[in-house]
């Protein structure tokens, strides 16, 4: 079942929460250029940050969620890169990083080793009550987008900027037959590394707009999270030293146990409610850790008394996935266009108004967003926000609870798709560790053949 849906929901990714200019083989006909003036309609700001990622059925792009959905995809291309070549999906998974990637190099001079400012948002999502223009406020393609978008601007954000530097790290092993364009992710991540660990702050602090949406708890899981990527993509051990640092794993809250303990999620790295996006991130760290037991010839683990088999993590996983494509009390499937029900009043502007040659303003594409009648546009693959604590879910467009797909949501989905796709199991064992030294020097060489 999974192997069936991988090729819709990877492509998914790209066109409908693409911004910038569309490729020329766009095969989503109600999608094309968008946000071309991103950077450039903020007077303040002044320069291109055209491209990269919409978070979800809006028109703003934050490069908090965007930066771990990245490292996600990273993640699942350096462990299963031979699934997705089977899947015939390696190149098309590759573009999509990269489109990320380059993206986030724009919003910071990528060149310099030492940077003062990063630009965390473009776009505004918080209404207030008011009725001035602005990606929430309006439902408009965002193709016709015509009003001013702001550049937030971050002085101090090791949250952010930890996590970014661990989308570029990632992405960077994943890219590494390209060794120039490897190496040039390698130096934006360092540059963002010192950049968080120097001043220290959270991005979303002080009333953001950003904090409305994607507030960010604390830094000190994007410094360990960061940091392990950090010295997967350089071997310099002195970041896996910081990283497995007893005070580090103390401040990020990994002995204490709270509500979002062992939860992975763009907020909280430990583990490598509203879920759904949370359920897919443990079905692959699930099918990963299974993995990881069998290439260490490991055939399970004792939790208390129990032993556990290491198929048991795979179970796990995919009853999850069987969930959200419909094995749920409402047999619904939260996978648009899988199944025989799935959400037909998805919360996203471009798949709710048609593209027919009409331009709708501001308020003027209210109308398709408050209407009961289907979108026009179908998002196939793209996983909903799903179902409440209850199993309860609403079709309707205007409750983003249910009906909004993000791209970390995603993410996390293709993750465990391809951890599950294909008969057999295992990672490519050596891809994680390939830019870290040997721990033991190598073999001398043979001896010369003897000759009489």
């Amino acid at each position: 079942m999974e192997g069936r849906i991988f090729d819709e929901t990877l492509g998914v990714f790209f066109l409908p929460f693409a911004a910038g200019r569309i490729p020329k083989h766009n095969n989503v006909s109600w999608r094309g250029n968008s946000g071309m003036k991103d950077g450039f309609s903020d007077p303040s700001y002044g320069r291109s940050l055209v491209g990269g990622f919409y978070d979800a059925g809006d028109a703003i792009k934050f490069n908090f969620p965007a930066s771990f959905a990245m490292t996600m995809l990273s993640w699942s291309v350096i462990e299963y890169s031979a699934k997705y070549e089977a899947a015939g999906e390696l190149v098309h998974v590759k573009e999509i990083i990269k489109w990320g990637v380059d993206y986030l190099l724009k919003t910071f001079n990528s060149s310099a080793d030492t940077i003062d400012r990063v630009a965390a948002q473009v776009g505004q999502g918080a209404t207030s009550g008011g009725t001035n223009p602005n990606d929430h406020y309006c439902w408009t393609r965002p193709e016709d987008l015509d009003y001013p978008r702001p550049v937030y601007v971050c002085h101090s954000c090791s949250d952010l900027t930890a996590e970014m530097a661990a989308a570029l790290a990632s992405a960077s092993i994943v890219f590494k037959d390209n060794k120039a364009y490897s190496q040039k992710l390698v130096h934006g991540a360092a540059t963002l590394w010192k950049f968080a660990r120097d001043q220290r702050g959270r991005y979303s602090e002080g009333g953001s707009d950003a904090s409305v949406f994607y507030n960010s708890t604390s830094y000190w899981d994007e410094f360990v999270w960061g940091g392990a990527w950090m010295y997967l993509a350089t071997g310099n051990s002195s970041y896996l030293q910081l990283s497995t640092h007893p005070k580090l794993a103390k401040h990020a809250g990994a002995f204490w146990g709270g509500p979002d303990y062992g939860v992975l999620s763009w907020d909280n790295k430990l583990t490598g409610a509203q879920p759904l996006q949370y359920v897919v991130n443990a079905a692959f760290l699930a099918s990963l850790y299974s993995d990881y037991l069998e290439a260490a010839d490991t055939p399970g683990w004792y939790c208390g008394p129990n032993f556990f088999p290491t198929g048991a993590l795979r179970d796990f996983a995919r009853t999850q996935i069987d969930y959200i494509l419909g094995k749920n009390p409402k047999k619904m499937s939260y996978v648009v266009g899988f199944g025989q029900r799935y959400p037909k009043h998805v919360h996203h502007r471009g798949a709710s108004i048609p593209k027919n040659g009409v331009k709708y303003n501001c308020k003027g594409g209210w109308k398709w967003r408050d209407t009961k009648k289907p979108n026009p546009n179908t998002v196939h693959g793209a996983m909903v926000a799903g179902p409440d604590k209850h199993d309860g879910f609403r079709d309707i467009r205007t409750n983003y609870n249910y009906t909004e797909p993000t791209l970390a949501g995603n993410a996390g989905l293709v993750a465990a798709l391809v951890a599950l796709s294909g008969e057999s199991t295992g990672v490519d064992k050596n891809t994680i560790f390939s830019a870290v030294p040997p721990m033991f020097p190598s073999p001398p060489p043979p001896p010369a053949p003897w000759r009489p």
